[in-house]
């Protein structure tokens, strides 16, 4: 794949994760306070939720990445990480997690 095919695609599938995160009503208009950004662990576990961390880090830093003309994350593996968030709620969250399979692919380069 090219690097501007893959671009275009991470683009489309950054927009359809901001999407599926408002149809699932967790998009948030205003960021989390600025300490809840200073965690140490993964994903900020503990500081956001996941689809927190998805709107406000994950999702604003690709967009960084790819208006910048920036190299894009050659290893993803955010899918798990949501499987993990969703196990147990009311909402499945199933389109979501397809949606971060096919991020975590097209980063890949499978």
């Amino acid at each position: 794949m090219t690097e501007s095919k893959q671009l275009v695609q991470v683009a489309d599938s950054l927009l359809r994760i901001e999407i599926e995160l408002r149809r699932l009503d967790v998009w948030e208009s205003e960021a989390p306070p600025e300490e809840a950004f200073q965690s140490t662990q993964p994903f900020c576990i503990d500081t956001l939720e996941f689809t927190q961390w998805l709107q406000f880090v994950f999702v604003e830093r690709m967009k960084i990445l790819i208006e910048g003309g920036h190299p894009l994350p050659s290893v993803s593996g955010i899918a798990p990480m949501a499987e993990e968030h969703f196990r147990g709620r009311p909402e499945s969250g199933l389109e979501l997690i397809r949606e971060l399979e096919e991020i975590d692919r097209l980063l890949s380069g499978d």
